[in-house]
């Protein structure tokens, strides 16, 4: 009689849903801290664009069924579920620029963005 063994299928680890810069983590404890204390960032996706996807960040009173908790840097952010597949590994950032300030996102799930850089694909 013979037998066989298959050793235990080793998995990796995931990177985690979604990361903050130092930037962006000081822009949202100042915007926590003033006119949205109290409220949470609600990070999504939705169709939008040339490329077909744009981020798209929302406030909300309180995290939903739906939503993917995030915590890094002492702050709370959501992800929303729906969002979570095309997310997983982005850094946010926030940026200051000579004409514009905002958050970005750096994303390895992309594979390529409209001219304009308003909308990526995955």
């Amino acid at each position: 009689m013979s037998t066989t063994t298959t050793a235990p299928r080793r998995t990796r680890e995931l990177p985690p849903l979604m990361t903050l810069t130092d930037a962006a983590a000081d822009r949202l404890r100042s915007l926590y801290a003033k006119g949205e204390q109290g409220k949470l960032l609600r990070i999504g996706v939705k169709t939008k664009g040339c490329s077909g996807l744009s981020y798209d960040m929302t406030w909300t009173d309180k995290a939903a069924l739906t939503d993917e908790v995030v915590k890094d840097k002492g702050l709370t952010v959501l992800v929303d579920r729906k969002a979570s597949l095309f997310l997983i590994g982005t850094v946010m950032d926030y940026e200051v620029k000579n004409l514009t300030s905002g958050f970005t996102f750096t994303n390895p799930n992309e594979k390529g963005r409209c001219g304009c850089g308003e909308s990526f694909h995955v």
